[in-house]
């Protein structure tokens, strides 16, 4: 059987993104799910029990590498290559007033984040969607009533915040750069756990989710 290049991609990632990316494959394994390859999870593996494991640091010039590859029979693990990318979609919806809204609604019925307020225009609301696409898989996660801060350096350009709610409860919402909220949880949660769960959903799934306009 010919050589099959299934997916190669290259480019520039903060420690904050690489950390995700990792944790997902993580995540992946430890479950015994398919892994995702690419960030949109269009890709995906399924190793099987036991792999073998090579790592590789390499010092060449001015440059370090360090490579982690996995190997395996090719039929004792699938490769899928038009898999799900994600385990959400975004719902796109004009509301009561006729403004355009988001929402990211999880397969199993839940509303694991939407948009903070209505658009005037569809396009808006596409871009707003976009923004939590390109930033929630990066964000770095900060508890405000700890009085935390995020890093300097790294994560995207947006962040995630925990916070207490007037009823109590846990909340987040991801906050671009700009001061704008970009998305938030939509409900509280009984405790902290429970909110980085919801928001550790939408790292997951946003960046892969399809976007379907709906009635609302």
């Amino acid at each position: 059987m010919p050589d099959e290049h299934a997916h190669e991609s290259e480019r520039s990632r903060s420690r904050q993104a690489l950390a995700t990316y990792f944790r997902r494959i993580a995540t992946a394994l430890g479950r015994g799910d398919p892994v995702p390859v690419d960030d949109e999870g269009t890709v995906t593996v399924d190793p099987p029990a036991e792999s073998d494991l090579e790592v590789e640091l390499e010092r060449e010039g001015e440059t370090v590498s360090l490579e982690v590859e996995m190997e395996w029979a090719a039929r004792e693990g699938a490769v899928d290559t038009d898999a799900a990318a994600s385990k959400a979609t975004f719902e796109v919806y004009a509301d009561a007033a006729d403004a355009w809204r988001w929402r990211l609604v999880h397969d199993n019925g839940n509303v694991v984040a939407d948009g903070s307020q209505g658009y005037a225009d569809k396009r808006d609301a596409m871009n707003g969607i976009d923004s939590v696409k390109r930033n929630a898989p990066g964000a770095h996660v900060v508890d405000l009533k700890r009085d935390e801060t995020p890093p300097a350096e790294g994560g995207s350009d947006a962040t995630f915040e925990l916070f207490e709610g007037r009823d109590g409860n846990r909340r987040w919402r991801l906050v671009h750069d700009n001061g704008n909220i970009i998305a938030d949880g939509g409900q509280g949660y009984a405790s902290k756990r429970n909110a980085v769960g919801g928001l550790e959903s939408v790292k997951a799934n946003a960046p892969g989710a399809a976007v379907e306009e709906t009635d609302g």
